[in-house]
């Protein structure tokens, strides 16, 4: 006979869990006394929104579902921001929440929420088990969930009587991964289609990769000469020096490379969905009939056909296609060799940081700086805010598990994202790039850092203001600025306050050194580079958007 509690961390060692993100809870308090026993090592968290996007990092980065533990009513609620990312981003994720007695439910009791409402139109699955019994079973089932198709969170609501009560349970034992291969008639009919094109590009999204589906996609595009493109902000999914990059599709993406998008033949969509952003509003791929011959390979068949009716759809994981696509063999050299090496070559242009801009800091040099001294395998973790750009556009990505940036556009994610990358990789180096205003919507993760000892860099872009926002609200009513100024602390001091090592940058010259020390000080570190607001994107000021309308 064993408690709901030591039922759910048995499950969790059974699936090779050995960490867990959490915001401790009395609703939960036998899973936790439960842990004291276990191999598993709890990383306590200072809000639930940072602990949700620490797990969300955490199964990005190894495609391992993150675990999160976070208490009823508001512990939950904080908690949505992460499993929203998870959802929108395909990253497996297990939420385990509280929830009040079986006894007082449907009374409105103390933080009680009806999970399956509250999050069934972003979860995967929504469970709550009633009965401590069946736990090996439901957790074996949101394991299998969460990884299967299209990746994403499941939320597992614990009634606290659940978790104290005893019972009598099976062993719990591992999930089996579910995986989608590709058909020998839908390789052929691809092969067939390529073998004809004249224009043809690929573009990279989505999860379900690995380091051995990345290396063979490259293998792929090697053999054909094949332009090839990453979706927003799935950059660690091709080498951005390899001959065949063509570069990134986000917002506001390089015209030649969105022009090559729209003229060409075929279009090989992998694990992706190809949404808004990346489309730019649908235009570069119609919905729902392309003008180009669309391939799509997705390994959820749900989303063959929902936004864009693919010419041919293959349902398949990304690491599956592209050990299949490996042994497909051009029978005469590509006659698009040309193109791929001028889309390269543009690429390369594109992600040359400017040299010069408004104000005493120059965020390109920066870039290019730091483009010399970063190693191949850091990893860089962001939010979001016109800040990004810099990172997206100018930092060449090298290889997998080095990208953590929410597609689905996310503030405060890049600091508690940095430390649950730290934490699975201590030997590599971890920047979290973040905005004035990105930073302080879960900056206080950054005391986890140093709780742990996990010497991130945090980048502080710091401009006074809620700068994506601003760019908009000058492009749209120009001069009539409303809510978008901040009133910042002095972020460096900050740092020290926490425990970690601070330093400020108000000319150019300052970041080498500064950036220096930050390393050398094996502490946590914050480095806020004071920007001036004009500053808004690496092509044009805000008075030049602002006089444009």
């Amino acid at each position: 006979m064993k408690t709901g509690g030591q039922l759910i961390v048995e499950a969790l060692e059974a699936n090779g869990v050995d960490r867990l993100y959490c915001v401790p809870g009395e609703s939960y308090l036998a899973v936790l006394d439960a842990l004291a026993d276990s191999a598993i090592s709890p990383i306590v968290c200072r809000q639930e929104g940072g602990a949700a996007m620490m797990a969300d990092c955490h199964g990005r980065l190894t495609g391992k579902p993150g675990i999160c533990f976070v208490t009823r009513g508001p512990g939950a609620t904080n908690a949505s921001a992460g499993i929203h990312i998870a959802a929108q981003d395909s990253i497996p994720l297990i939420l385990f929440v509280g929830q009040v007695a079986r006894g007082n439910l449907e009374r409105e009791a103390f933080q009680e929420i009806d999970y399956r409402a509250f999050y069934g139109s972003v979860a995967k699955w929504v469970v709550e088990i009633d009965d401590p019994a069946r736990i090996p079973e439901l957790l074996t089932r949101a394991f299998t969930v969460a990884t299967s198709g299209r990746p994403g969170p499941v939320v597992v609501a614990l009634p606290e009587d659940v978790l104290s009560e005893r019972a009598q349970a099976p062993a719990a034992l591992p999930f089996v991964p579910v995986e989608t291969q590709p058909g020998t008639a839908e390789m052929e009919a691809f092969h067939r289609l390529l073998a004809t094109a004249k224009r043809p590009i690929a573009i990279l999204g989505g999860t379900r990769w690995s380091d051995k589906a990345v290396a063979d996609f490259q293998k792929f595009a090697e053999s054909w000469n094949l332009p090839v493109a990453c979706s927003f902000r799935r950059q660690m999914l091709f080498d951005h020096l390899h001959p065949s990059y063509a570069g990134d599709i986000g917002i506001g993406p390089n015209p030649k490379l969105a022009q090559a998008v729209r003229e060409a033949d075929v279009v090989l969509l992998v694990g992706g969905r190809f949404g808004e952003m990346p489309s730019s509003d649908y235009t570069l791929l119609k919905s729902p009939y392309p003008d180009q011959a669309l391939v799509h390979v997705h390994a959820d068949a749900a989303e063959l056909g929902r936004v864009y009716r693919p010419s041919l759809a293959i349902n398949a994981s990304a690491a599956a296609f592209a050990a299949a696509a490996v042994g497909l063999k051009p029978s005469a050299p590509p006659a698009w060799a040309e193109r791929t090496e001028d889309l390269h070559s543009a690429y390369l242009d594109w992600s040359t940081p400017p040299e010069t801009g408004p104000g005493a800091v120059q965020m390109g040099p920066i870039m290019a700086y730091l483009e010399t001294v970063l190693p191949d395998d850091a990893i860089l973790a962001n939010g979001a805010g016109n800040y990004a750009t810099w990172i997206h556009r100018f930092h060449r990505f090298r290889r997998y598990a080095t990208q953590a940036a929410p597609t689905s556009g996310s503030m405060g994610y890049g600091t508690p994202a940095a430390v649950a990358a730290k934490g699975l990789f201590p030997e590599r180096t971890v920047i979290a790039f973040a905005g004035d205003g990105c930073f302080l919507m879960n900056g206080q993760e950054f005391a986890t850092a140093v709780q742990y000892g996990l010497p991130i860099v945090v980048i502080v872009v710091n401009n006074g203001i809620y700068g994506t926002i601003r760019m908009h609200q000058e492009r749209e009513y120009p001069g009539r600025v409303v809510a978008t100024d901040l009133t910042n602390p002095d972020f460096a001091a900050l740092a020290r306050a926490y425990g970690g090592h601070g330093e400020t940058v108000e000319t150019t010259a300052d970041f080498a050194p500064a950036f220096e020390r930050a390393r050398a000080s094996g502490k946590p570190a914050i480095i806020e580079i004071k920007l001036d607001p004009e500053a808004i994107t690496p092509t044009r000021t805000l008075s030049e958007i602002r006089e444009k309308r």
